[in-house]
């Protein structure tokens, strides 16, 4: 009987973390400078008045305030508009 594993049973049973992705802080909860508003990966959401946008796409608070979620339309620079969800601090 072998008592070494066979060639491809080293390969399996290995998976990545969770990331933990999404919003952290909702509409109308207060937010203090440094808090992460939301965990993203790409700009599904896009920074507003108050919130900064980190490496990874965070977007996190600059002040203290409420968060508040928006839709808004953006005008692309060849007059093609699109929707984005932007978060804010008021």
């Amino acid at each position: 009987m072998a008592h070494t594993k066979s060639s491809g049973a080293a390969k399996y049973g290995r998976d990545s973390q969770p990331k933990y992705l999404g919003v952290k802080k909702y509409a109308g909860e207060r937010a203090k400078p440094g808090d992460i508003l939301v965990r993203q990966r790409g700009t599904k959401f896009v920074a507003g008045v108050g919130v900064k946008k980190g490496g990874d796409d965070t977007l996190f608070a600059l002040k203290t305030g409420v968060v508040k979620f928006q839709t808004k339309r953006r005008t692309h620079f060849d007059g093609s508009r699109k929707y984005v969800k932007t978060v804010s601090i008021i």
